[in-house]
């Protein structure tokens, strides 16, 4: 089983061309603005996964943030990686005019664990804007070794 998003909606719908069409535009590829976006109209970061024999790696690019800014969460065998970053800049200038700027920026992506996967191992760093979880999967997942079995 891989760790992807999945949509579950019936796929050929019996009620009307109307309801195909719907179906149609209803894809990823014409859900982009709102897979994107977070409901602050900022992008969400781009992820990679990648599944190896031992582990899936999981890539998600963050630049500019530090790693006290994601909070990490599994429940109920979901992966829930958010973040809140805040940015108050203050300058003074001439006649004692202040002018002080802030952004606020948050996101939440949330994922799907496999049921072959080790959620109690697993290991989240941050470096150079990227955030990268490596999920090992459990030892009965692990793809084994040739067995050769005697003939008597």
């Amino acid at each position: 089983m891989s760790l992807v998003r999945r949509n579950h909606d019936n796929y050929f719908p019996t009620q009307s061309f109307g309801g195909l069409l719907d179906q149609f535009f209803n894809t990823e590829l014409f859900d982009w603005p709102t897979r994107n976006f977070s409901s602050t109209n900022t992008t969400l970061p781009a992820v990679n996964i990648k599944e190896e024999e031992e582990k899936f790696t999981v890539e998600m690019a963050a630049p500019g943030m530090k790693k006290e800014d994601f909070k990490l969460e599994i429940d109920n065998d979901k992966l829930t990686i958010s973040s809140e970053h805040k940015t108050e800049k203050e300058e003074v200038g001439k006649d004692n005019y202040t002018r002080r700027e802030f952004s606020y920026q948050s996101f939440v992506r949330s994922f799907n664990l496999p049921e072959t996967v080790d959620s109690d191992q697993i290991k989240a760093s941050y470096e150079n804007g990227v955030l990268m979880l490596d999920i090992p999967k459990k030892e009965e997942a692990k793809p084994k070794p040739v067995k050769l079995i005697d003939v008597k």
